[in-house]
């Protein structure tokens, strides 16, 4: 059974740096793709970065390229999600998810496309 847990959410203040970690456990790590999604309360959840299964690509929302960045660690089956200079705007849940297509050239952009879920973990940024 595939396991999605997120972690390192909190309560920063603007111009702040926060990490967020997933774990996917359950099958094997290095053969599907990845994403964050975000949602706030009463919106759909929203893209913000994807990378592929072999960590040779990676896709950003327009609103978080060049200050957020995804990566992978196939060592310790977790995928990174680094999110420098937060704006207020960035507050919401940070989901993580996974793909069970293996393989797959492109990572999607459209949370339908992706069957493994973490609960979320909470992002709020202060000004």
């Amino acid at each position: 059974q595939v396991q999605v847990v997120e972690s390192g959410g909190g309560l920063v203040q603007a111009g702040d740096s926060l990490r967020l970690s997933c774990i996917i456990s359950g099958r094997t790590f290095s053969s599907y793709n990845t994403a964050w999604f975000r949602q706030t309360p009463g919106n759909e959840r929203e893209f913000v970065a994807a990378i592929k299964w072999n960590g040779a690509a990676t896709v950003y929302a327009h609103s978080v390229e060049g200050r957020f960045a995804i990566s992978k660690e196939g060592a310790k089956n977790t995928v990174f999600l680094q999110m420098n200079s937060l704006k207020p705007e960035d507050t919401a849940v940070y989901y993580c998810a996974t793909e069970s297509t293996r393989h797959r050239n492109n990572p999607p952009r459209a949370w339908r496309d992706y069957d493994y879920w973490g609960q979320g973990t909470q992002v709020t940024v202060s000004s």
